[in-house]
């Protein structure tokens, strides 16, 4: 059970990071940047880690 969850937070995460890339065409902050990349990357390793 805990692999099909820590697939399905990566895919929650990586999903939030991708709709706040969105946002990326209004002005932004470097705080946002920064916090979409951690979000991508830790859900993108929680999804695809084997």
């Amino acid at each position: 059970m805990g692999e099909i969850m820590r697939r399905v937070w990566g895919l929650c995460m990586f999903c939030i990071g991708v709709g706040m890339a969105v946002k990326v065409l209004i002005p932004t902050t470097l705080a946002l940047l920064v916090f979409i990349i951690v979000l991508m990357v830790i859900g993108y390793n929680l999804f695809c880690r084997c």
